[in-house]
């Protein structure tokens, strides 16, 4: 999401020559081994291809990526991968919506990221849950909400499946995120974060990462925050805004 005008192995480099870690998306199209011959240090990646936590044939395809996703994070020995309540297509609109959950729905998405939990220890890799917003960016996709998919990793009880907080997402759905992640704490995996409105750096919007940033740092969280932004300008100086916002972060 930065760095939008080089070629993508450079946009990469040019994270790393800045001190961050990489995070990809869609790995599939991606040159893998000309990615980690750039020397960049990947926090995370997309954990599957399609699939869904729900139907039959979905939960069967996302339990086959995730394998795929996996040989896959060995080549760039990317510690953590991404999954969603169902599989996102183009500008991030479901394949298939399903806004309306069922309560066997619930059981079927548990049994499925136990699966994917499994499957993750294994290859001593974790998979996070991303909640995502439903008002702007992701309409129709099930189990959205940071409500739900902390619901469903508390669920699962399981060390090899944690949350991907995304602070943007939840602002947009359920603001109070102060309390959120306090209480989201014992199961976060990764936190991304974006201001509100426009998805850009912190500092481009209505939310006071400072305050949340002082919040984790008072909780003892020590993990990795992932800026999920664009640039609302210059990219060096989005970087530049990210680090100063988080900088009560341990490194």
């Amino acid at each position: 999401m930065l760095f939008l005008e080089l070629p993508f192995e450079e946009r990469v480099r040019r994270i790393h020559e800045r001190g961050f870690l990489v995070e990809i998306w869609d790995w599939s199209a991606k040159d893998l081994p000309a990615l980690a011959a750039t020397g960049a240090e990947f926090s995370s990646m997309t954990g599957y291809l399609r699939g869904d936590l729900t139907s039959t044939e979905g939960r069967a395809a996302l339990l086959s990526t995730a394998r795929e996703s996996l040989a896959a994070a060995e080549i760039l020995d990317a510690p953590r991968l991404n999954l969603h309540g169902t599989g996102l297509g183009e500008g991030g609109i479901p394949v298939a919506p399903h806004p309306v959950v069922s309560g066997a729905d619930w059981l079927h998405a548990a049994e499925t990221l136990r699966q994917i939990a499994e499957l993750g220890a294994a290859a001593g890799c974790t998979f996070v849950l991303e909640n995502l917003n439903t008002a702007v960016d992701h309409p129709g996709t099930p189990f959205a909400r940071a409500a739900d998919t902390l619901a469903l990793v508390r669920a699962v009880d399981h060390p090899a499946l944690r949350l991907n907080l995304d602070l943007y997402h939840a602002q947009i759905g359920e603001g109070n995120l102060i309390a959120l992640v306090t209480e989201a704490l014992p199961w976060i995996g990764e936190i991304q974060v974006a201001d509100v409105p426009g998805r850009c750096e912190p500092g481009t919007g209505e939310i006071r990462y400072e305050a949340v940033a002082r919040a984790l740092r008072e909780l003892g969280y020590a993990g990795v925050v992932g800026m999920e932004a664009w640039a609302s300008g210059d990219s060096d100086a989005a970087l530049d805004a990210f680090a100063a916002a988080f900088a009560d972060i341990p490194a």
